[in-house]
């Protein structure tokens, strides 16, 4: 545990080091002015929603532009996060600007250690350990120090992972009840239990042996009860959106308030692109990225991850075909799909040499492209 630690303390650092680099190039920006401190720095695009939440709460109203549509507002940010800042502040008196990034702080290390101990579950320690490296060293990695509530996702979808793993799913459910709390996983987690359910199914009939057939036949209740959860997790804050607001869409029309568009599963993949490239175009990189993600599934190397995180990366992919809009966001939102720097660790400490600076070098670009702010159209710059 102490390497694994070791490991989250460098990642932090190198982190670290890129956003105060990132900081003293910034210019004037719409929450500070230019070279701005390490602090407000990383309180920097949603960090602001989030604080905002921790001072004001949650609109009883939806708030509406001049042509009654329903315009930003903090129900498109889920309540774990800002909630745990502000009782620990109540206990603590530290404000947001100490809380805050010290609980992101905290749960990325507890998010280190979940990993690697869900790790081991498919590989030794060497294996494990690099695998944790690629995460912490990812290229969005320093979204785990800020005020965001991506940490906090790990942790809990690590723990929730290793409790499916370990054929615990009672005991998973009161985490997945806290994951839906803290980022709209539910939706996916769901998904990932109903094909481990169906996987069971199939054990159950088709096993090889009495033993196989019994032990799948005695998960298939369990699983089924964890599903429901989960899709009773996935709709809790819509509902509590519903129930504040007395309008039924209410976290729906908040979440397309970004995209200005209403929400249409799957067709953003293809009109985002048919915009810029046209319809053919648009067409064929869409079954090209199909057939990469198809192909990624389906190599050994992922498959050895297991059926419960196979099962999770399948799922998380499908919903985010479903329901994410395509946009600079797009690689902060990959990053639940840790599991496959186990995948990328198996192939052996050779690529490692490779992805590890790869990767420090794109987390230096998307600090300073995506997590700077620079003015950039009438819209302003592109979040991250």
């Amino acid at each position: 545990m102490v390497q694994v630690l070791v490991v989250f303390v460098v990642g932090r650092l190198v982190s670290t080091g890129i956003l105060l680099l990132a900081a003293a190039r910034q210019g004037p920006s719409p929450w500070s002015g230019p070279a701005p401190g390490y602090g407000v720095f990383i309180n920097y695009w949603d960090s602001g929603w989030y604080e905002r939440i921790f001072r004001e709460g949650y609109p009883v109203e939806l708030p509406r532009g001049a042509l009654g549509a329903v315009e930003p507002n903090q129900w498109a940010f889920y309540p774990l996060f800002p909630g745990l800042v502000r009782g620990l502040d109540a206990v603590t008196g530290l404000g947001w600007g100490i809380v805050a990034p010290s609980v992101a702080l905290a749960a990325s290390a507890g998010a280190s250690l979940a990993i690697y101990r869900l790790f081991r579950l498919r590989a030794g320690h060497g294996t494990a350990l690099a695998g944790v490296v690629l995460v912490s060293l990812a290229p969005v990695a320093a979204v785990l120090q800020v005020p965001y509530a991506e940490s906090l996702l790990l942790l809990l979808l690590a723990w929730a992972l290793h409790l499916v793993s370990t054929h615990r799913y009672i005991a998973a459910m009161p985490v997945v009840v806290l994951m839906g709390l803290a980022r709209p996983v539910g939706v996916p987690f769901a998904l990932a239990i109903g094909i481990l359910f169906l996987h069971a199914v199939w054990r159950a009939r088709t096993g090889n042996g009495s033993a196989e057939r019994h032990d799948a036949t005695g998960q298939l209740l369990p699983l089924f009860l964890l599903g429901v959860v989960s899709s009773l997790a996935a709709i809790t804050w819509p509902m509590a959106a519903w129930f504040v607001t007395g309008e039924r869409d209410a976290y729906v029309a908040t979440e397309t308030a970004w995209r200005a568009e209403a929400l249409v599963p799957f067709v953003p993949w293809f009109a985002r692109p048919a915009a810029l490239l046209g319809p053919v175009a648009a067409g064929l990189l869409l079954l090209a990225l199909l057939l990469a993600v198809a192909g990624l599934l389906l190599t050994p190397v992922v498959r050895s991850l297991g059926p419960v995180l196979w099962s999770w990366c399948a799922g998380y992919m499908l919903y985010l075909a479903a329901f994410w809009d395509p946009q600079s966001s797009t690689w902060r939102i990959l990053l639940p799909l840790f599991p496959l720097a186990l995948a990328a660790a198996h192939r052996g400490p050779r690529p490692l040499w490779l992805l590890v600076p790869v990767s420090v070098v794109l987390q230096v670009v998307w600090v300073d492209w995506l997590w700077g702010w620079t003015p950039s159209g009438l819209d302003g710059d592109f979040p991250p």
